[in-house]
């Protein structure tokens, strides 16, 4: 037995935190995982989740060997074959169909590791050199994204370090306790010197609950709050004039909305009390330094876009910029000088424009014919990174694209997910403890490497050396083919970062400024915080902010039919549908859940522990109730994500979601959504169950 010894490494999870990682290895077995007490932010401390990452590589039903498929799709009966007869059937049949049009082929992924080496490097350029269809990669961050930098400039704002010095912290669409647990700890020394902390979200979260105080608006209504939290800020004059005037353009024109939004028609739209509004504007118009923590959950609505372009007008209304423990923090990921045409080479699309496709709309695209407009049907996904049979919206029809015979499915992955069930061929992909990677973060502004701290399990290989192996056979001849996992790790912020400091610490800090826009100085083009955005309006779309109603808002959908708002957060112990199969989270998950207010649950004659039927005109979904004040009246909280063939009847929350876009971004809108739900009653016999339908109207 060998000396037990310890690697740095860096969490590869879709979290603001990005934390650094040291895993104990002895006989080529991770022990354990934990944080790294020599980075500041990680400071010894991991989620419950990733804590558990030893038990999730070691996983007794990792997939190990390349495997093919000999049951139906769906059904996830499959036969091991060898790496070669993998990488000779694949070739064979993309060269086969790139030979009538490349962009027949798709590639999927997402952020099922946030890596920039096995996330985004050598798949981009096996895609680009093949022709394939591009993916618009939208279904988290793009509506923000695009909402920042039309009013900021970029993904930009506070250090997450100076919350801690601030004096008024809202926690605008976040449940932190589970999705940032390093800002909590930041938030939690604020409020002991003397901070207030307000949680502004429609469920009554952990966090909400930890806070002073909660607003429970209604999903959707984001903009109308800070709109009418703009209303009050005017006509009482809690407004820094001389930051307005030096460095925001637009605001007279945003002055004219804002007062069209006083705090009883904000109050109304958003279904809390007027005197809560009134009350939280003058906390901001009057508290310094003053400070706000915006996550994605608000952006996931029709009006997502604008929702954060309102939101992020506020600190800049009232001089909060000029703190540093004052202004708004969405992401820090424009403070990174990632140099992704080196890792990706978007010359090797040799002057080809490929059509691009949505991940959000996947369930649409996998059903069409080819068309002019549309271009050829699509013959061959290539899944990676992500698990779309379960964590795309409007699985029904996700499904059903799967299931087509005549499509070639090649996914890879570490575990038979849903997605999994339905490939042709299965390619084992290691974990981050058996590879390199490089990363950025979001919620902080520190460079990490991680190395591997284990060898390849079985005959598992890492993304980028799947995408070289398939380069090869396919006859790519390009140099850039050859550059190993370690050369890609080095190209991807080239000389801007000190290689020989992340070899030995594992995270090197980036040098950006305290208080970042102090003395205005924003990316715009205009070098203000844009209220008005003349780019947005050239694009024929409202320069300023406004509310955009939900796309299921009442009274758009038939209230009668659906009347209750269903939002997804997900489960505490889960990330997207990644933790889903470790024994030890799901045990502390129990099972899927439907979290209802109890007037909402009395009047369909509901209690906790009841199977319930959860349905709109896409779909229904069977699940557990659990009746309580999480939930707000007239809104319903589906967790997500489990996987499918975990829940009761093969489904998940998805079944309800739909593929409709954000005004900006063209991301997805989970949280925008109608459903009924209606309890189900198990007869005597067991493999019988009868839906008891309620006349409750609301």
């Amino acid at each position: 037995m060998t000396e037990a010894h310890d690697i740095v490494g860096a969490c590869p999870h879709d979290c603001p935190d990005t934390c650094s990682l040291i895993t104990t290895v002895q006989d080529g077995r991770a022990l354990r995982v934990r944080g790294n007490p020599a980075h500041p932010h990680t400071a010894g401390v991991l989620c419950t989740k990733v804590s558990r990452y030893a038990e999730r590589t070691h996983h007794p039903e990792r997939v190990l060997t390349p495997l093919r498929r000999v049951g139906a799709k769906g059904e996830g009966r499959f036969e091991p074959i060898s790496w070669d007869a993998a990488l000779d059937e694949i070739a064979t049949r993309l060269t086969a169909i790139a030979a009538r049009d490349a962009e027949a082929i798709l590639p999927y992924s997402y952020c099922g590791t946030m890596g920039l080496v096995q996330g985004e490097s050598m798949d981009r350029r096996f895609f680009h050199r093949l022709g394939a269809s591009l993916l618009e990669r939208t279904i988290c961050a793009t509506a923000g994204a695009e909402a920042l930098n039309h009013t900021l400039g970029g993904k930009l704002g506070m250090q997450v370090e100076y919350f801690a010095e601030s004096r008024l912290i809202l926690i605008w669409g976040s449940n932190a306790i589970a999705s940032h647990l390093h800002f909590w700890r930041l938030a939690q020394q604020a409020r002991r010197a003397g901070a207030r902390l307000v949680c502004i979200d429609p469920r009554r979260t952990e966090t909400a609950e930890k806070c002073d105080e909660h607003v429970a608006l209604l999903p959707g209504t984001d903009a109308a709050l800070a709109l009418g939290l703009m209303h009050e800020l005017i006509v009482h004059d809690w407004l820094d004039h001389d930051y307005i005037e030096r460095h925001t353009l637009g605001w007279p024109q945003l002055r004219e909305r804002a007062l069209q939004w006083p705090p009883e028609r904000a109050a109304a739209v958003c279904g809390i009390p007027v005197q809560q509004l009134r009350d939280l504007a003058r906390a901001w118009g009057t508290t310094r330094p003053a400070a706000i923590r915006l996550n994605y959950g608000v952006q996931r609505c029709a009006g997502g876009g604008n929702a954060v372009r309102a939101i992020a007008c506020l600190p800049a209304l009232t001089g909060a910029w000029r703190h540093r423990a004052g202004g708004l923090l969405l992401s820090s990921g424009g403070n990174f000088p990632v140099d992704r045409a080196a890792l990706q080479r978007p010359e090797l699309l040799a002057g080809r424009r490929p059509r691009t496709l949505n991940m959000v709309t996947l369930g649409d695209d996998l059903l069409r014919e080819s068309s002019a407009a549309f271009g050829p049907k699509v013959e061959a996904l290539i899944v990676y990174n992500s698990n779309p049979v379960a964590v795309a919206p409007e699985s029904p029809k996700v499904v059903r694209g799967f299931v087509r015979e005549d499509l070639f499915t090649v996914v890879l992955e570490q575990f038979r997910t849903d997605t999994a069930d339905h490939a042709d061929i299965v390619l084992p992909a290691t974990t981050q403890l058996e590879h390199w990677d490089i990363h950025l973060a979001y919620g902080h502004t520190d460079v990490l490497l991680n190395r591997p701290a284990i060898a390849p399990l079985g005959q598992a290989w890492s993304n980028a050396r799947i995408f070289r192996a398939l380069a090869a056979r396919m006859g790519f001849d390009e140099p850039c083919f050859q550059d190993d996992d370690e050369a890609l790790c080095r190209q991807a912020y080239g000389d801007k970062v000190d290689w020989d400091e992340l070899l030995q610490h594992g995270f090197v800090s980036l040098k950006v400024p305290e208080a970042p826009f102090a003395d205005g100085g924003f990316p715009t083009p205009s070098g203000r915080c844009e209220f008005y955005s003349a780019r947005l309006a050239a694009q024929g779309l409202d320069g300023l902010p406004d509310h955009v109603p939900n796309h299921e808002a009442v009274g758009v959908m038939p209230e009668g039919d659906y009347p209750l708002a269903l939002i997804t957060p997900p489960a505490r112990h889960f990330l997207n549908s990644s933790f889903v199969n470790v024994q030890s989270l799901r045990s502390i998950e129990g099972e899927p859940l439907l979290e209802m207010h109890p007037c909402d649950a009395a009047a369909r004659g509901i209690v906790s522990g009841q199977m319930v039927r959860v349905f709109n005109a896409r779909g229904s979904y069977h699940c557990k109730a659990q009746v309580g004040e999480r939930a707000r009246p007239g809104v319903v909280n589906g967790l997500g994500v489990w996987w499918r063939k975990l829940g009761p009847r093969g489904t998940n929350v998805n079944e309800l979601t739909s593929q409709q876009l954000t005004d900006l971004g063209r991301g997805p809108t989970f949280h925008d959504c109608r459903v009924q739900v209606e309890r189900v009653v198990v007869a005597p016999d067991p493999v019988t169950e009868v839906v008891e339908r309620s006349t409750a109207d609301v």
